[in-house]
């Protein structure tokens, strides 16, 4: 049973080292590395994402949100103004698009035209620059399907009264589907 190329079974091995191979250790503390940088940026990122997209909500909610539109026409069909109505500051933007301007006793007057019925005063033109507004309401435009500028005297006319006709400046009142 002395066989010299048999091991005995009996013999005690020796044992073997546990220790990591210290190339392993460094390759572990470099992915834990790397893995740390990851995810730190991706939180920065995220977080630089967040802000922007805060910020831009907030920059497209001062953004006049224009739904109601009008190019007035003179009578030869030329445009002289444009209508604007923006309900979040409720006011309607004028901007004249001629050059025409009132009298020194007369003033121009904004009205609401409905089908059917008598026309109502949005406001008196007071301002003789190329833009301006006048407090409105959005619905003050519900149901109106033109709108139309009287020359009236100074101050404009109360709204019982109604315009001095014919228009000087008239056109259709698009209301812009959201």
């Amino acid at each position: 049973m002395n066989d010299p190329h048999t091991v005995p079974t009996d013999t005690p091995r020796t044992p073997t080292s546990r220790r990591v191979s210290p190339w392993w250790r460094a390759l572990a503390i470099v992915l834990l590395l790397a893995l740390m940088l990851g995810w730190a940026a991706s939180a920065s990122l995220y977080e630089q994402l967040k802000a922007q997209i805060g910020h831009l909500q907030a920059k497209v909610a001062n953004v006049p949100q224009i739904r109601h539109i009008a190019v007035l026409l003179d009578d030869q069909g030329a445009a002289a103004m444009l209508v604007t109505m923006d309900p979040q500051a409720g006011v309607l933007q004028l901007q004249r698009l001629n050059e025409v301007k009132e009298g020194r006793e007369d003033s121009m007057q904004l009205w609401a035209v409905k089908d059917g019925q008598a026309p109502r005063s949005l406001g008196v033109i007071e301002s003789k620059f190329k833009t301006l507004q006048l407090p409105a309401q959005e619905a003050a435009l519900a149901g109106v399907a033109e709108l139309a500028i009287s020359v009236e005297d100074k101050g404009g006319v109360p709204e019982a009264q109604g315009p001095r006709l014919p228009w000087l400046f008239k056109g259709a009142l698009v209301h812009k589907a959201i």
